[in-house]
């Protein structure tokens, strides 16, 4: 059992309260998810040929991302961090493949959660609220956010198996439920070049619906694919640079309630994590259907 929860805000004037309207949805699923939590915000797109780069490391202080910072400067020229607990995004325009390349050679216990032009990913072990307070959640901004809290039957509870997981770029996604064929999908795009990082079955999927876009397929496109491959029971929530989608598997037997107004679409696996949205009781609510694939665009 694990919570879901996202939110994209249609009026431009409340990207600045995302994090702060966002934030009771998160608490809310406490009880379904009280070991690890994280959360993908999508912000404004870095300009030129920047990207941004999410890098998580348990043991880096403040004077560890100091002495980050200066090594970045030195080995990326343009480099910019904004370090925050055991979090930092890395902004440059130094290519991706060189960028990865360098944090593995000067940086190898550091995890690389995240890459785009658009997405901050933040992810830890402890409870909703701790992980909130930690990384400041209620002063994020943006036009829409996916989070997750979690409850681990499978996997071990760390940060690198905590939600969201991400692919490729400014993508990620989150899951409630299990999968019954993550080793099949994985034996199918190991030989294509696909890396894995965990054991966990959320991973699979994520990671078989990335491969499908970068084929040319769009995202509504890759998830109908995804009917026929991934077996289980789940709902999936996820996130791009302009767009939030969510699907359940074909028995539906994991909750999602949506609540949608002018302002906003919020998701969430129960309705309690919505009940203090504004204006939500004039909200069109509804229970999304099994194997229909839900998006809403920014």
């Amino acid at each position: 059992m694990c919570g879901i929860v996202g939110l994209l805000v249609k009026t431009p004037s409340l990207r600045n309260q995302l994090g702060e309207l966002m934030l009771p949805m998160f608490i809310g699923m406490s009880e379904r998810g009280p070991e690890s939590a994280g959360l993908a915000v999508f912000t404004e797109p870095v300009g030129g040929m920047d990207r941004k780069y999410s890098i998580y490391s348990g043991d880096a202080a403040s004077n560890g991302w100091d002495a980050f910072r200066r090594s970045a400067q030195q080995g990326l020229g343009d480099a910019e961090v904004d370090a925050n607990a055991n979090h930092a995004v890395l902004e440059t325009a130094t290519e991706p493949e060189t960028v990865k390349a360098w944090l593995r050679s000067h940086y190898p216990r550091h995890d690389l959660l995240s890459v785009g032009k658009s997405i901050d990913l933040y992810k830890d072990i402890g409870s909703p609220r701790e992980v909130a307070d930690r990384y400041r959640f209620a002063e994020l901004r943006g036009s829409h956010v996916v989070g997750h809290t979690r409850m681990a039957t499978e996997t071990a509870v760390t940060p690198a198996r905590a939600h969201p997981f991400t692919a490729g770029e400014d993508f990620c996604l989150v899951h409630n439920g299990s999968l019954s064929n993550p080793y099949s999908v994985r034996r199918k795009l190991e030989p294509l070049g696909i890396k894995f990082e965990t054991d966990n079955d959320t991973e699979a999927a994520c990671r078989f619906l990335e491969w499908r876009m970068r084929e040319g397929d769009d995202l509504e496109t890759a998830l109908r694919k995804g009917f026929d491959e991934l077996d289980g029971f789940y709902t999936f929530l996820m996130g791009t640079s302009d767009e939030l989608a969510l699907v359940r598997d074909a028995f539906a037997c994991k909750p999602a309630i949506v609540a949608e107004t002018d302002d906003y679409v919020a998701i969430s696996s129960e309705f309690r994590s919505l009940a203090r949205l504004p204006d939500v009781k004039n909200a069109e609510l509804f229970e999304p259907r099994p194997e229909e694939v839900y998006v809403w665009r920014t």
